[in-house]
């Protein structure tokens, strides 16, 4: 788990280093060069190299990044301040990057539930949340997001059909509920790395090219279906609507057979693809 890592602002322990350095000069030029060189190294020698182990523990931290930072192999903690910084003398400093991040899986070629071939891709958004878990956990996180990204929407793939043909069946092309979906297997398949998935969506769904032109005739089929049949219920409503209106202000009386040939021409007239030609009876009704 992270832990926050002992720093000192990097300027206070340069401005005491100079301050030792002001001094170890000062000490040179009293002592003059009449001491021998032995004693004069006793004197300087352990503040010099004192010194030299502290400017071991500057480091820079920039904006929206981090420093896992680690003594002899031990994780001893994470640097989030940003500035100029100073920790532990002999030390290894990994940056890590705090930003949100985002890639694009490549199209994946897959079966959906009803076993169609079908290409899918996804954008996944994330961020590291957990420096040491992202350090440490995996070998690589940004590969390792990668790959589990591929997994999940291969998994998405299976589990749910290109288009939904039945009532209360999830498929591919519902947009907030797949998204949701994946979002959340995502984060579940992410949390060991210490990243957190913000959000994932489909960015490309199509059926694979050897299947294609067929599924194209089968939706346009399906939405002719679709539309024939709100025409044709449409179409009832104006012709009852016509006949109860007739039979109420008594604009003529008409018999069984003569309803069931109106009814058959105003179907014909409205639920027709093509303009109709009218015809003027200038006889008799039965005739």
């Amino acid at each position: 788990m992270e832990r926050r890592a002992f720093r000192i602002n990097g300027f206070i322990v340069l401005i005491g280093l100079l301050v030792l350095g002001a001094a170890l000069a000062a000490v040179v030029v009293a002592a003059g060069w009449t001491d021998s060189v032995v004693a004069l190294l006793g004197t300087v020698g352990p503040w010099g190299l004192a010194a030299l182990v502290l400017l071991s523990g500057f480091t820079v931290v920039n904006p929206n990044e981090a420093k896992v930072v680690q003594f002899l192999g031990r994780y001893v903690g994470t640097v989030k301040e940003t500035g100029f910084q100073w920790v532990l003398p002999f030390t290894t400093k990994q940056h890590v990057t705090l930003r949100v991040r985002n890639f694009e899986t490549a199209k994946l070629k897959v079966n959906d539930a009803d076993g169609n071939p079908v290409e899918i891709a996804a954008v996944v958004v994330y961020k590291v949340t957990d420096t040491a878990k992202a350090a440490f956990s995996v070998d690589d996180y940004e590969e390792y997001v990668a790959i589990q990204s591929e997994a999940a929407v291969r998994h998405l793939a299976t589990s749910h059909p290109y288009d939904a043909h039945e009532e209360g069946r999830t498929s591919l092309r519902d947009g907030a509920e797949v998204a949701g979906e994946l979002t959340t297997e995502l984060r579940e398949r992410t949390e060991l790395a210490g990243v957190e998935v913000l959000e994932a969506r489909i960015t490309h769904l199509a059926y694979a090219p050897e299947i294609a032109q067929a599924m194209l005739v089968r939706q346009q089929a399906a939405q002719v279906v679709a539309a024939r049949t709100h025409i044709v219920a449409g179409a009832v409503g104006m012709v009852r609507l016509a006949l109860d209106r007739l039979a109420e202000e008594g604009v003529v009386d008409l018999d069984e057979e003569r309803k069931a040939q109106m009814v058959s021409n105003l179907l014909v007239v409205l639920c027709g693809d093509r303009a109709t030609q009218p015809v003027v009876n200038a006889g008799s009704l039965y005739s």
